[in-house]
């Protein structure tokens, strides 16, 4: 064992001897003690760049933050799964409990190799909307045997702590699917690599939670890295390489209060559309198709998309294009005959994301430069970026909110010459953090004018609302970067 992961495994020993001293006495009595613990953590994430343009095939750029999700899983022998969930993050959620029998996970109420599983949906079904909260936990051991992982697995107590905000785009649900993964997997002695681990977790999310998400936060929840941007290219998940952020330059997240869900209704209408557009544009539109290349929007190139862009409908329903068009080839969402759908906006974020993107990691890598002027220049040139995709997400995919629009706006006024040099929207927008690039001393630790720049953004908005928002800051390992442990209860 390396001397980091000495550090680490020393560092998690300490994070769980310190919640276990913090669980109150009902708490602790949910753990059998004597028993063995598997323990799972995971952090959230901040959407840099890239965000909803992930199920396009798109290169995002993802930061882990400090806040994580820890789980406990202690086998039981009775089959019967016990969630309780504790910690002020969780809200209105702390001390929540929820119990399911694996035999629920089955038609004939009996685990067996040779039974059959009951549908994902009839299993969200039975978990009901008001514990939706559990599904990302009870859906591991479901996917873990509808993918033919194990056969059957055991029951457990599980308890969930988490720092990570709930609702505010920073990738809660991820990183609870990861942490629960991570904890299951070493429980039952079940080895798997970080991508495999992610990849079952985005189908907890698809198929047990209902929420259509791209790959970005699973995989950045398990292989992040402190301190470095993850560059992912989605297609479907290719770690292109850990980017430094250069000296000087930090990111931070402002919470804008307004909650954001994933399973909502925008994003899924938007996801939608885009996979419309692409249908379409690999089809053709009153005789006119373009190439889309591995069908991923963000392949194509912007000023081949332009020359097409005007036959794309600005909206259609979705009767009129599966009566024209049979299907938008996208097992997470469905088209319902009576939504119209924003096809050209959703269609011309994907295809124009990516090239922000591009333009944005190129800056930074220019920031690098140790003369001042360069640097200076190339960090305005990166947030440029971010209030274009800011704008994008808004204008072209109606996932704004005036919150986000009331923090973008409030910090491109403070603007470089006061440390910000540019603010997006992240995640599945509506909602949620915004990501700012900003100035920073050594450390990562944001400057004085950066830090009186921030304040002042905060104030103006919570005299506006009534909410100052909530700082999102510091970054972490992700979970497969973290030695799995098992503790005696």
């Amino acid at each position: 064992m390396t001397a980091t992961s000495t550090a680490d495994l020393d560092q998690i020993r300490s994070d769980y001897k310190s919640l276990r001293n913090s669980l109150s006495g009902s708490a602790q009595a949910y753990l059998e003690p004597g028993k063995p613990v598997a323990i799972g953590t995971a952090p959230g994430r901040l959407d840099v760049m890239g965000g909803i343009a992930d199920y396009s095939g798109a290169t995002v750029l993802e930061a882990t933050i400090g806040a994580r999700t820890t789980v406990m899983v202690q086998p039981r022998q009775d089959g019967l799964i016990r969630v309780l969930t504790v910690g002020s993050e969780a809200g209105p959620l702390d001390g929540a409990t929820f119990e399911l029998p694996t035999a629920t996970f089955w038609r004939d109420d009996t685990p067996s190799t040779h039974g059959t599983l009951v549908a994902p949906e009839d299993l969200r079904n039975t978990i009901g909307k008001e514990h939706r909260w559990a599904s990302y936990v009870v859906g591991v051991w479901y996917i873990l045997i509808s993918e033919g992982i194990a056969p059957s697995l055991p029951g457990a107590n599980v308890i969930v702590h988490g720092t990570v905000p709930l609702g505010a785009g920073v990738a809660s649900s991820a990183a609870l699917e990861v942490a629960t993964m991570r904890a299951v997997t070493t429980a039952f002695g079940i080895d798997l690599d970080g991508f495999r681990i992610a990849a079952l977790c985005q189908l907890v999310e698809h198929r047990v939670a209902g929420a259509p998400c791209g790959i970005m936060d699973q995989v950045t929840c398990t292989l992040g890295q402190s301190g470095r941007l993850l560059a992912l290219r989605c297609q479907p998940h290719d770690i292109l390489g850990h980017v430094p952020l250069p000296a000087g330059a930090t990111v931070l997240g402002l919470d804008s209060g307004v909650k954001h869900a994933v399973g909502g209704e925008r994003y899924p209408r938007v996801r939608t559309a885009a996979f419309m557009g692409r249908e379409m544009l690999i089809r053709g539109i009153n005789g006119v198709q373009i190439e889309v290349p591995a069908d991923h929007l963000c392949n194509i190139i912007p000023e081949q998309f332009r020359t097409v862009r005007q036959h794309l409908p600005v909206s259609i329903t979705g009767g009129d294009f599966l009566d024209r068009y049979g299907s938008h080839r996208d097992l997470a969402t469905h088209i319902d005959r009576n939504t119209r759908y924003r096809v050209r906006g959703a269609t011309e974020h994907a295809v124009t994301e990516q090239s922000r993107v591009v333009r944005f990691r190129d800056a930074l890598g220019d920031a690098m430069s140790t003369k001042e002027r360069i640097r200076e220049a190339a960090l305005i040139r990166a947030g440029r970026q971010m209030f274009g995709s800011h704008r994008s997400y808004s204008r072209n995919c109606g996932l704004g909110a005036p919150e986000t629009d009331m923090i973008v706006n409030l910090a491109r006024n403070e603007g470089p010459e006061n440390g910000l040099y540019g603010a997006k929207i992240t995640g599945g927008g509506s909602g949620g953090t915004v990501a700012i690039l900003a100035e920073a001393n050594a450390g990562g630790v944001l400057s004085p004018r950066a830090n009186l720049a921030v304040s002042r953004v905060r104030d103006a908005f919570g005299r506006s609302t009534g909410r100052p928002p909530r700082i999102i800051d510091g970054t972490s390992q992700g979970a497969m970067l973290l030695p799995a442990i098992i503790e005696v209860w």
